[in-house]
């Protein structure tokens, strides 16, 4: 076998030369570069892992204000359709109002016209009465010829015309 060995270039001191120094390599690579290169990789590891709770901290709490949002939306729609509702039950009563008020104004304004109206009736009865009771005191003073006294006479008529149906009752 030493002689394949030969053939081949090799030889056992040297490989076995060369193993011991890929063992001592080895060693010291693990010592000087795999346990802090290890610690690297955990810290990031950690950093990573606190990213992602973070990330999911984050998102669980934009789910919340999201849905706390939705919530104050709904508060402030149904404030805003009881506002309305409100507003328009006070048109509502308003415009009831106005109804009511103009249709006492009207028959205010009826009832003041009825009164005025027989007022001015019972005016024109009497400047009637007064024309009247003038009239026949002129044309019974013309039928008699002679001058009567006339408020005698006047009293007479209207005491007459009280009596009669111009009366006014």
């Amino acid at each position: 076998m030493g002689d394949a060995f030969e053939a081949l270039g090799l030889s056992i001191p040297s490989i076995i030369a060369n193993m011991v120094n890929f063992l001592i390599l080895l060693a010291i690579i693990r010592l000087v570069l795999y346990k802090p290169i290890l610690g690297m990789l955990d810290d990031r590891r950690e950093r990573i892992a606190e990213g992602l709770n973070a990330a999911e901290t984050a998102r669980a709490e934009a789910a919340q204000a999201q849905a706390n949002i939705q919530e104050q939306l709904q508060t402030a729609r149904q404030e805003g359709q009881e506002l309305v509702a409100n507003a328009q039950n006070i048109a509502s009563r308003i415009q009831s109002e106005a109804r009511e008020q103009a249709t006492r104004d009207r028959d205010a304004a009826m009832e003041r016209a009825r009164a005025e109206i027989q007022l001015e009736r019972d005016r024109a009865i009497d400047e009637l009465r007064k024309e009247f009771a003038t009239i026949t005191v002129q044309a019974a003073g013309r039928v008699i010829g002679e001058s009567l006294d006339e408020n005698a006479h006047r009293r007479i008529i209207e005491e007459t015309l009280a009596e009669s149906k111009f009366s006014g009752n």
